[in-house]
């Protein structure tokens, strides 16, 4: 089973490249499963067990979900759009539209209010899969250290104060109406104005400082508060004054700095357990005096966690200076 979902999650990343690239012609049955070197009917199968829902369907949503966001983001005309993404018409692009998210084009438009895309989906999630490697970690990539000043920003999240990691977070919000994490991810994923969205490095323009790059859209975006909660969710600029959804909560967080314990791209099935090994070890080793900064544990700041195997396993964790 764990490696059909990988298969499923090469094919999620497969149609949104074809999406991006306007190339319908290798979004079909018949393309994906070339691309998996299976039947299309077997893919079909699998698809449909593993995702929830028939590949035609997904791949519907998908445009959709694409169409949203351009919606959101651009001033691209309705009909251009509609057709960008396969429809044929304005009116079909509405009806469809308007089916999945209760509002028409031209109404979130003029009101882009979090949606839910169900299309944002995660078959292969290493944490709730629970098959972290244990095998040995590369020797390429050591932890690197640094010191960052992140401006202040908003966090929109939901958090639990019970969870031990994130399987069993997951576990428990999949026990709340609303709060599953296909739900919270589709919900996030539709919010305008994430900085992750934006790359990242964001320039503060009252201190001219460069928020260090810790943000990645498909990263898993975690935080451990003061006082302490797991916490899953995006950052978001100083400023924002858009909807907040009834089951997320958003904090403002400080200008502050931090230090970050950064490991490289690893491979999670043979490497996970090792990696994280090697980071908690760099964190309980790193010589804090020696450095002028201390831990900051002040109510309200916040430590925040990115797992990403592609490019990078980070802490970033709240410091002061010692004799600040």
């Amino acid at each position: 089973m764990n490696e059909w979902a990988r298969s499923i999650q090469n094919i999620v990343l497969e149609i949104d490249k074809c999406i991006k690239n306007k190339d319908d012609e290798a979004l079909t049955l018949e393309h994906l499963a070339a691309f998996l070197g299976y039947s299309a009917y077997y893919v079909s199968r699998k698809f449909r067990e593993i995702s929830g829902m028939p590949l035609r369907e997904y791949l519907r949503g998908r445009k959709l979900a694409f169409a949203l966001k351009d919606l959101r983001d651009t001033e691209e005309g309705i009909l251009d759009i509609a057709l960008n993404y396969g429809f044929s018409s304005h009116e079909a692009f509405t009806r469809a539209f308007k089916e999945v998210y209760g509002l028409t084009p031209s109404e979130y438009r003029q009101n882009p209010v979090p949606v839910v895309l169900r299309t944002v989906i995660k078959p292969f999630d290493c944490y709730l899969l629970e098959i972290g490697g244990t095998g040995m970690a590369s020797e390429s990539n050591e932890v690197k250290t640094y010191f960052v000043t992140i401006p202040e920003h908003r966090f929109l999240h939901i958090r639990n104060v019970e969870s031990i990691g994130y399987w069993d977070f997951w576990q428990k919000q999949s026990l709340i109406p609303g709060q599953d994490c296909e739900t919270i991810c589709g919900l996030l994923e539709s919010i305008k104005g994430k900085l992750d969205d934006m790359g990242g490095d964001q320039a503060d323009s009252s201190s001219g400082q460069l928020m260090a790059f810790i943000n990645e859209p498909t990263g898993r975006i975690c935080s451990w508060g003061i006082p302490l909660a797991e916490a899953y969710g995006v950052r978001l600029p100083a400023d924002y004054a858009g909807v907040i959804p009834s089951q997320m909560q958003i904090m403002d967080v400080p200008e502050g700095e931090y230090i970050v314990f950064e490991h490289g791209p690893f491979d999670f099935e043979t490497e996970n357990a090792a990696v994280e090994a090697r980071i908690e070890q760099a964190m309980k080793d790193f010589d804090y005096p020696a450095s002028g900064y201390v831990l900051d544990t002040t109510p309200g700041r916040v430590f925040y966690f990115y797992h990403d195997c592609r490019h990078f396993w980070k802490y970033v964790r709240p410091v002061k200076k010692l004799n600040g």
